[in-house]
């Protein structure tokens, strides 16, 4: 494996990956695979489709945060921010975001012990500093003092409709942070629908940022959400209760 796509991609993106980035990738992609096996922790098992479905499709949160500020992503990749990942599965976005941003300050949060599991295994494996895998639900540990408003990015791909999302990330966010929500083609309507639930829970949607990842047909949305007020101490509600009845 000699991870074109993923080096073709990035070039897409702004990164020129350099070798030692590229093996990280690699062994990232065999270690997620050979567990797989064991695990189920991801439906693709192509190694060209973990380039393009997994890696690319992380890293293409960094166009967003080119897309809503006018630094460049090299200013960017300098700066030591706190971030997030909530429902992260296997690390993504957070890992590949990592392996190019060796600055940032990564949490992991997965509710699924196995999961969890392997995302020790992988952060050990490759040597990756300053991130931290943790088996919680988000509902329980945005009330930890720790967590609540302290981190300057949360990362979500997949996790649920946005306003739930919302009641799980912006509580962890500090005022000026901002959420970047991975979606599909509904993200206009997912919009829409967040309204009420952004003006309860202290964010403002800032922008919504399509995105081509080489290889996708389809085109993918980065909705990044600015914490703009503070979240009132309520929110997020008991486990399971923002999913049942979403703001």
């Amino acid at each position: 494996m000699t991870m074109r796509r993923l080096a073709e991609g990035g070039r897409r993106f702004g990164l020129s990956l350099n070798p030692a980035q590229i093996e990280t990738f690699q062994r990232y992609s065999e270690q997620l695979l050979e567990w797989n096996q064991r695990f189920n922790l991801t439906a693709v098992t192509d190694p060209e489709q973990v380039e393009t479905r997994h890696f690319l499709d992380s890293l293409s949160c960094l166009l967003a945060l080119t897309a809503i500020s006018a630094e460049p992503l090299a200013s960017w990749l300098a700066r030591s921010l706190q971030a997030l990942d909530i429902g992260t599965g296997a690390g993504f976005p957070g890992l590949p975001l990592k392996i190019v941003w060796p600055n940032l300050k990564l949490t992991l949060l997965e509710s699924r012990r196995k999961k969890v599991r392997f995302l020790e295994h992988i952060v050990a494996d490759l040597g990756l500093t300053t991130v931290t895998a943790v088996h919680d639900r988000a509902e329980t540990l945005a009330h930890h003092p720790e967590h609540r408003e302290a981190y300057d990015l949360v990362l979500a791909r997949a996790v649920a409709e946005l306003p739930v999302l919302l009641e799980y990330g912006l509580p962890f966010c500090r005022r000026g942070g901002m959420v970047l929500a991975q979606k599909g083609e509904a993200a206009t309507a997912e919009a829409i629908a967040s309204e009420r639930a952004m003006a309860i829970l202290g964010g403002e949607l800032r922008r919504i940022v399509p995105v081509e990842i080489p290889g996708l047909a389809e085109t993918r949305h980065i909705m990044v959400v600015e914490k703009t007020a503070q979240t009132p101490d309520r929110y997020p509600r008991r486990p399971g209760m923002p999913k049942k009845r979403p703001l």
